[in-house]
């Protein structure tokens, strides 16, 4: 690492990750821009939830983006339901294969069970799970393997199958995944990567250490941090101009964040209890690169609370975005309600 740590205000972090996440401007229609919006797996755990995720950060989504060949599912990062681009599935599933013997082989043996009993086949994950006489859930443990796939539509249980191992070492992976963390998260530690990641803290920290000749040492507002010295220009550079506002889901990866690392994206500590509540959370309301109040959505009607009174312009801009929205099945148009 170099001797002396990059110092980094809040709004050179949150320029930096707004640029890298596509948050200031839509990419153009293509399949490179889908794949960069999914740079660091987008959670899908709420229904569509990945595909408003990408429509944040592309334009022209569609309501079937999500099912764009170069996307898949996969049971990723703590487990839950994330859409990835397909060239990286290796880093969303090898990269969390488990160090210890245990866990390896747990993951590996539940893995070829359910080759085995699948022989080919596609099928409910909790009929599987019932069929192989164990918990469906524990299905869940053969992900890492890279060797299942899973469509989850919402409505119904996801439909899994097995598919050949990627081709690459786990630790090549894990190094992969880290990079793609700490490029997309950055400034950030071992430690957050591996609450993000589902793994464990010594896997964390050694993946960290690995990549120690490509890291540089940050002092940020709440402490210390690492970022890859690559992306040293991009926390130097000038703010982009912000987009006037964004819906983004529950889970969308702009906010995944856990502990110390919530307080940089929301100052307020009142206002982080109301982002990330103890049960679902709802979605960020971004107006003009900040986060400025949270929106949860039922059928065409999203609800909208903000943490400060609007503006007329502010309010026409996030009314245009929830219209934009590309939801499936809806009979008429979406409607805001404020409350503010």
């Amino acid at each position: 690492m170099s001797k002396t740590p990059l110092e980094l205000t809040r709004s050179e972090i949150l320029a930096h990750r707004r640029r890298v996440g596509a948050l200031d401007q839509r990419l153009p229609t293509s399949r490179a821009s889908i794949e960069h919006a999914a740079l660091a797996g987008l959670q899908d755990s709420m229904p569509r939830a990945a595909l408003l995720s990408i429509h944040a950060r592309v334009e022209g989504t569609e309501p079937t983006t999500w099912e764009d060949p170069a996307l898949i599912q996969v049971w990723g990062p703590r487990f839950s339901a994330y859409v990835i681009a397909a060239r990286d599935r290796a880093l969303f599933t090898l990269g969390r294969l488990p160090d210890d013997a245990k866990g390896r082989r747990r993951a590996e043996e539940t893995a070829a069970r359910l080759h085995e009993f699948l022989a080919g086949k596609r099928m409910r994950y909790d009929d599987a799970g019932d069929a192989m006489g164990m918990n469906p859930n524990a299905l869940r443990y053969a992900a890492p393997t890279g060797t299942v796939l899973m469509r989850w539509e919402g409505a119904r249980r996801p439909v899994i199958w097995s598919v050949p191992p990627p081709d690459m070492e786990p630790t090549e992976a894990r190094h992969e995944l880290a990079r793609r963390y700490i490029h997309t998260f950055g400034p950030t530690t071992a430690a957050a990567f591996a609450e993000w990641a589902g793994i464990g803290t010594g896997e964390g920290r050694r993946a960290f250490e690995a990549l120690t000749p490509e890291l540089a040492p940050a002092v940020t507002p709440i402490g210390e941090g690492s970022v890859l010295v690559s992306d040293e220009a991009s926390f130097r550079a000038p703010p982009s101009p912000a987009a006037p506002a964004r819906l983004l889901p529950s889970g969308d990866p702009y906010f995944l964040l856990w502990g110390r690392d919530r307080a940089v994206l929301v100052p307020d500590e009142t206002r982080r209890g109301e982002l990330w509540t103890s049960r679902v959370w709802p979605g960020a309301l971004l107006v003009d690169g900040e986060i400025m109040g949270v929106w949860r959505r039922a059928n065409a009607l999203v609800e909208v609370e903000t943490w400060r009174r609007p503006s007329a312009v502010e309010r026409a801009a996030v009314e245009a975005e929830a219209a934009s929205l590309p939801l499936p099945g809806l009979t008429g148009p979406i409607t805001v309600r404020w409350s503010d």
